[in-house]
């Protein structure tokens, strides 16, 4: 790429937030880093990044809400959590505010950027193979933009909702293996990325409670079924119905 990949880490430990940031740069990104989430916040504004590495115990503004302030920015951009805290509560927390992934101290400086590598292949790798558009029912999904309207109303997807949106779209009427999901959008099925999973789910199930003749059911074992119907309104050359 001509451009070095921007990374937005958010950091209040000096010396740990320094350590990191020299080492991505060594490894050919470009990284801003800030001491707190309200210092973060007003320079995520100004900036344009392709991933976000948050600390959640942070003064002024901690990683949770400053994600949550992020989402309402930008629901593409692919969100690190880098934390001590451990608990399972803590850790599906994180998912639900958009979090991509979840990394916990201590950790290796290696382990860290595998996994940010792995997200950036995730992203890019599931937007260039999905189709452009789906009419699904009464909604209409545009894949590029991340978004679903239904009448009037635009509602924004993060890349998560988006990606298991889409490959529930690919199965349309057909059952969604879990594993198969995991590992096409999180390349693991592990049990953090399995309830994570979980919560996504349930998010596009109450999104999509607009149109009645849409379902997501579980199909107990094996994974997820979209019931869905044909829709309308959209020409024939840029949508593919289901």
């Amino acid at each position: 790429m001509n451009e070095k990949t921007k990374i937005f880490f958010c950091e209040d430990d000096e010396n740990l937030g320094l350590l990191l940031k020299e080492y991505l740069d060594t490894k050919g990104f470009e990284t801003h880093l800030f001491r707190d989430g309200e210092e973060g916040l007003h320079n995520f504004e100004k900036t344009e990044y392709d991933l976000c590495i948050l600390d959640v115990m942070m003064p002024h503004k901690d990683g949770f809400t400053l994600a949550r302030d992020i989402r309402a920015i930008n629901t593409m951009v692919p969100i690190i959590f880098l934390t001590a805290k451990t608990e399972k509560g803590d850790v599906l927390h994180g998912f639900e505010v958009g979090a991509d992934d979840y990394v916990t101290k201590p950790f290796s400086l290696d382990e860290l950027l595998a996994r940010i590598e792995a997200i950036l292949r995730r992203v890019k790798g599931v937007e260039s193979k999905v189709m452009p558009y789906y009419q699904l029912g009464k909604f209409f999904f545009d894949i590029q933009k991340q978004t679903l309207t239904i009448g009037e109303k635009v509602i924004k997807l993060t890349t998560k909702e988006s990606q298991l949106l889409s490959l529930l779209c690919s199965f349309a009427n057909e059952t969604l293996e879990r594993n198969y999901a995991l590992k096409t959008i999180w390349e693991n099925d592990n049990y953090f990325n399995a309830r994570s999973m979980d919560v996504y789910i349930t998010k596009l199930r109450k999104i999509l409670k607009e149109d009645p003749s849409l379902e997501i059911k579980n199909v107990h074992g094996k994974g997820y079924r979209l019931n869905t119907t044909l829709g309308d309104g959209v020409p024939e050359d840029l949508v593919t119905k289901i």
